[in-house]
């Protein structure tokens, strides 16, 4: 079974008040739509910084959540000098503390992970193509051709079928977005 690939590059979701906080009583406005039904990459930047570096013009994605959060590669951990647990999204366990910056505009909190590699999917579809378990194997073609493991299965209502990546995996595998892969289960 195939299902396409989105490359997600590191970026920023924000809570109502640290948005307010970070650029005043204004609204995130959106600059375009993502691929999940909902979400959209804002009109806004941050910069995130780290005890070693600092990574300018991060994205921030809407819209506003209930959690801060910070999703950035293992790459950028080497960049700001953090040791960022791999988690599913909106699980803040041991997050890495990260400073979010906006000029003279500062957050510091423990909110940074390296999101988990994950399936989006809805109950229809999920119910269809029979993908019950919580996690797959997904293999990818190319030069580089691999098996990626322990990837989840994220349900939501409105969600697309989509494998997202992040730049890490998606380079260490040659992908892109758009490109497909193979779920497969051993």
């Amino acid at each position: 079974m195939e299902v396409k690939v989105g490359v997600s590059n590191r970026h920023v979701h924000l809570t109502r008040e640290d948005f307010v906080y970070l650029f005043g009583d204004i609204y995130l406005d959106k600059k375009q739509d993502l691929s999940q039904s909902g979400e959209y990459a804002s009109i806004y930047k941050v910069s995130l910084i780290g005890p070693k570096g600092e990574i300018n013009n991060v994205r921030i994605v809407g819209p506003e959540r209930s959690y801060t959060q910070v999703e950035v590669s293992k790459t950028d951990c080497y960049t700001l000098g953090i040791d960022a647990p791999v988690r599913e999204s909106g699980n803040l366990l041991d997050a890495t503390l990260i400073t979010i910056a906006n000029g003279d505009k500062k957050l510091t909190k423990s909110c940074c992970i390296i999101a988990n590699r994950h399936i989006h999917i809805n109950k229809e579809d999920r119910k269809r193509l029979n993908l019950i378990k919580p996690y797959y194997k997904v293999k990818t073609n190319g030069d580089k051709a691999s098996i990626l493991d322990k990837v989840y299965i994220k349900e939501g209502d409105n969600f697309n079928f989509e494998l997202h990546l992040d730049t890490d995996d998606a380079n260490a595998n040659l992908l892109k977005t758009g490109d497909y892969v193979s779920i497969i289960d051993d």
